[in-house]
């Protein structure tokens, strides 16, 4: 199973994005895991909603349900899907032998999700070790930590979160850590032609996939990486060589923060391995190795490295320094906000602190906005719909880690009528961000119709509408109107 790059994770994702999925199934398709090229089969599919939607859209997929569809042949399948299954069993014994089954049929990754607990349940009726819905029927709510402990004790073998209650459990450990790998990668744009070079425009159609390569890995391709190295090799001798060519069109400053950028990445992504069941370069895919050797010269020193920034976020105040010199983020007194967008070019050890935190939940999946806490050791969440759209668009929901515990608290906005509100939203992204001179010209209407001159109480809806009324001016798409 090959890991794929974003463009082609992309391209899954839109072509689902006419059908509604359950939450497990759209996470795996979008994070590659389900493709048009897999067979998939739904253990436990329930009414098969699932199965037909995918079906619909191209996917090779079938499903078996012991109450809807009893006499559809149970098979194997390159990935299975156990979703909100385990979690409604009683009996602990059968619990454990629908998950050991479902993972017989594995080829290549299984899915299990079960419902997760992130608010104390009051109220309720235990039974067993679950408790009994208003429906009189039995369900089991894990903590996200509690639920990882119980796969990998069942199947022997790490479960990778994706989401708060969905896992992955890869059959090859090689392509499990291509995955963990893959998702710490910076997104890195092929570097433009810049200066005029009669040699490379000869040959830019050849060379565009080597380009295409350096670009997403840093390095030059060692052997057999790329499919036109036969060609390469036979008209300038090496990849090297044939690199050179590209640098007499480019700008080679260019191509080495791309390198610096994804030496990071992988520092990030050793330091994060202490966490699971350790680093082992023999679960590592010769892609990888092939990096670690191009930036760090060895193994040994890689980890070296990556120890040093791990050892480094665990001394007292450094995760709050680093807050108060990040070149990008909002910073105010208790924390430092942070857009998504921009989260692989802050400081690598906020970097690796937030990994730390999403490495438990798999992801921030529609959250938007870090919160870095510069006063305890948490990472929020936030979610703020329309973020590019809406001018001050307001909180939706948050979810709260303590890195102490990793317990979650899970806060819902959504049905507020005096939810927190955003202002300056230039300041949560990065500079090359796309919608950031807009935004910044906002800003700087909103400060010359004094709409900043009072900040107590503009941080919450109510307040902000009341201060537009005072100030007697409206906002229309990121432009600020007089009444």
């Amino acid at each position: 199973m090959q890991i794929p790059n974003g463009l082609e994770v992309e391209r899954h994702r839109a072509a689902i994005t006419r059908v509604e999925l359950s939450r497990p199934v759209r996470l795996a398709i979008e994070s590659g895991i389900i493709t048009t090229e897999t067979t998939i089969f739904d253990y436990g599919c329930g009414i098969g909603g699932d199965v037909q939607r995918l079906k619909s859209s191209g996917y090779n997929c079938e499903g078996w349900d012991p109450y809807y569809f009893p006499n559809i042949e149970v098979r194997s399948a390159d990935i299975v899907n156990l979703s909100y299954i385990i979690n409604v069993i009683e009996d602990p014994v059968e619990r454990d032998r629908a998950l050991a089954h479902a993972w017989e049929l594995t080829g290549q990754v299984l899915i299990v999700a079960a419902q997760i607990l992130v608010n104390d349940l009051r109220g309720v009726l235990a039974y067993g070790d679950g408790i009994l819905t208003k429906r009189n029927t039995f369900q089991k709510y894990y903590q996200q930590g509690e639920l990882k402990e119980y796969i990998d004790r069942v199947l022997t073998v790490e479960a990778i979160p994706i989401g708060l209650g969905v896992f992955l459990v890869f059959r090859d450990a090689a392509q499990a850590e291509s995955f963990r790998a893959a998702r710490l990668y910076t997104r890195m744009s092929t570097p433009r032609v810049q200066i005029e070079s009669k040699r490379f425009e000869d040959y830019q159609v050849q060379l565009a996939p080597l380009m295409n390569f350096v670009s997403q890995r840093g390095r030059i391709p060692i052997k057999s990486e790329l499919d036109s190295e036969a060609e390469l090799n036979q008209e300038f001798g090496s990849l090297r060589r044939a690199f050179q060519i590209v640098l007499t069109a480019t700008d080679e400053a260019e191509w080495d923060a791309i390198a610096y950028q994804r030496s990071l990445d992988l520092q990030v992504y050793l330091a994060l391995a202490h966490f699971g069941k350790g680093r082992n370069i023999k679960h590592l895919s010769l892609a990888i190795r092939a990096d670690i050797k191009a930036f760090f010269g060895s193994y040994d020193e890689a980890c070296e490295v990556a120890d040093r920034l791990l050892f480094k976020i665990g001394e007292p105040g450094i995760i709050k320094q680093a807050c108060r010199h990040s070149h990008i983020g909002k910073l105010l007194p208790m924390a430092l906000y942070v857009h998504i967008s921009a989260l692989n070019q802050i400081d690598p050890k906020l970097r690796l602190y937030e990994g730390c935190a999403s490495r438990n939940i798999g992801g921030t999946e529609d959250a938007n906005i870090i919160k870095f806490h510069t006063e305890k050791p948490c990472i929020s969440y936030l979610y703020y719909p329309d973020f590019d759209t809406v001018a001050h668009p307001t909180l939706q929901w948050a979810i709260l880690i303590d890195l102490r515990d990793l317990s979650l608290k899970f806060r819902d906005y959504s049905e507020q009528d005096n939810p927190p509100i955003l202002h300056r939203k230039e300041t949560f992204v990065s500079e090359n961000y796309p919608l950031y001179a807009k935004f910044t010209k906002l800003t700087k209407s909103e400060e010359k119709a004094g709409l900043f001159s009072e900040t107590k109480t503009i941080g919450n809806l109510r307040g902000w509408e009341q201060r537009l009324a005072a100030c007697g001016v409206q906002i229309k798409n990121h432009r600020v109107i007089r009444n």
